[in-house]
């Protein structure tokens, strides 16, 4: 499942929808899902792109379902999930806002769950800025970050716990957040430092220029 159906606030507009290297956004990602998916399920906003009055087709953008997502991050996987065929045994979580991950970080989590007692897989960087906890612009204490990480996607899941964990409506920022809330064990594995998470319009920039790097260098 792709999750592209944020609204862009951030970023000042779709961002899953601008091109990169030729192609929208949202292609990277479906392109790099489909290096180990079954079938993709990609969740749009409503109305896009453009303003347009129906979501873009699953032609259109080269995936087997596209769903309208919902008011939340949350809302939208569960919009995606209702759309996941039930004999899925797993399910692939991917935010169309990192078009730079690799086919083999996919594999990676996908692999992970082959653990005995594994529920899900995740991506991970070590943290390496200091963290202080701060409140009106006031520093208030500084966290130690021995083990702190910073989480990517994809994320992997054995589907029928990932459909527990939404099952009672809950938001979260990933859903990851939703398994260890069952107390599921999640599983993390490395991530990479060129998956950045597309938020403001200079982090469109900079993926445009690390694929210009990797295009010369080769």
């Amino acid at each position: 499942m792709v999750v592209a159906g944020g609204t862009g606030s951030r970023f000042g507009g779709h961002k899953q929808f601008e091109l990169l290297g030729g192609r929208p956004v949202l292609a990277w990602s479906i392109a790099a899902a489909r290096t180990v998916a079954d079938g993709i399920v990609v969740v749009v906003p409503k109305g896009t792109p453009e303003s347009a009055a129906d979501p873009p087709s699953a032609d259109d953008l080269g995936a087997d379902r596209v769903v309208t997502g919902g008011a939340t991050r949350s809302g939208s996987v569960r919009a995606g999930l209702a759309a996941v065929p039930a004999e899925a045994a797993v399910i692939i979580v991917h935010d169309a806002a990192r078009p730079l991950a690799s086919a083999s970080l996919f594999a990676s989590v996908l692999d992970a769950l082959s653990e005995d007692d594994v529920c899900g897989a995740v991506p991970v960087l070590p943290v390496s800025d200091t963290l202080k906890w701060t409140k009106d612009d006031q520093v208030f204490s500084t966290v130690d970050r021995d083990g702190m990480v910073s989480v990517q996607t994809p994320q992997a899941f054995v589907a029928s716990v990932l459909r527990d964990a939404h099952a009672d409506g809950r938001d979260a920022t990933d859903d990851a957040g939703l398994l260890e809330a069952l107390g599921a064990r999640v599983r993390t594995v490395p991530g990479e430092p060129r998956n950045l998470k597309l938020t403001h319009p200079e982090d469109l920039t900079l993926a445009r220029a690390l694929l210009q790097i990797e295009r010369e260098a080769r």
